[in-house]
């Protein structure tokens, strides 16, 4: 039986990394991408195949598959779009350019590596896409408006890619994590101390839950998951004979989902103007 393979995306820590790790075991043959080389080297010394991708540069989104198509022959079973970052503020302090570079990552990049993989999918008549959105690509949050719309609109545009390709043996697949144990957090305090003039911002007194939030916490969030919790999904989505179109990780998602349901919009902003 031949061996099937799976292109993944920002694996140099968290989902992606875990990803990677979980996939191989489970008998994949793994291409753990990164956008840094140097992260891209110590993923090789693990033995894996390790693609430069960085979503933000389109000549490594198309040498990078091209590497992985010269390794496997040209085909390519499934791809994990997981590579984001996060940039936390009120929406109106979040700068334009700022806005433009978080979509740039979350959003363009998946989209044209996506477009880069579906002719090789749709010459070996299957694949499968499965994309890393979040519990906030379908509720919002205080502090988190850059982040959530940028998973909006990959949420639309996965969901659109999947009835145009009904028919032709390709998946469009959601996996929707909550709070997973990873980098996130310290991460997005670097960006948010690059980008947000929270000083300057008409409501900077209100800024310092969200800065505490950053400084703290060694334990892990209230109902916080490890990584390997989106594994476990991901191997079902690209394994499964009939996928589900989108995966649900973590409590808050769940929660989430059945308020998004039975609560009318004024309820449901009740209920996240808590958070």
């Amino acid at each position: 039986m031949t061996q099937k393979t799976l292109l993944i995306t920002g694996c140099s820590s968290g989902i992606g990394y875990d990803a990677a790790h979980g996939m191989r075991a489970a008998g994949w043959r793994v291409f753990a991408s990164c956008r840094k080389a140097t992260d891209c080297g110590r993923l090789m010394s693990e033995v894996f195949d390790s693609p430069l991708i960085d979503y933000d540069d389109s000549e490594s989104i198309y040498s990078g598959l091209a590497d992985v198509l010269e390794a496997t022959g040209g085909t390519l079973d499934a791809v994990f779009n997981n590579g984001a970052y996060a940039l936390p503020g009120f929406v109106e302090d979040v700068p334009r350019g700022a806005l433009r570079d978080l979509f740039e990552t979350n959003l363009f990049g998946v989209h044209e590596l996506t477009r880069a993989v579906l002719p090789v999918m749709r010459n070996q008549g299957h694949g499968r896409i499965v994309n890393c959105s979040s519990v906030l690509g379908f509720v919002g949050g205080r502090w988190k408006g850059a982040y959530a719309a940028s998973k909006y609109a990959l949420e639309g545009l996965t969901d659109c890619l999947r009835l145009e390709l009904r028919g032709s043996g390709i998946d469009a697949i959601l996996i929707e994590p909550g709070p997973i144990t990873s980098d996130f957090r310290k991460n997005s305090a670097k960006i948010f101390a690059q980008e947000i003039d929270w000083r300057g911002s008409s409501r900077a007194d209100e800024y310092g839950a969200l800065i505490e939030r950053f400084a703290a916490k060694d334990g892990p969030d209230k109902f916080e998951m490890p990584a390997s919790a989106v594994t476990k999904k991901l191997r079902h989505a690209v394994e499964a004979k009939r996928p589900k179109p989108r995966y649900y990780v973590t409590k808050p998602t769940y929660f989430a989902g059945i308020l998004r349901r039975i609560l009318s919009t004024r309820m449901l902003d009740a209920v996240l103007a808590r958070g």
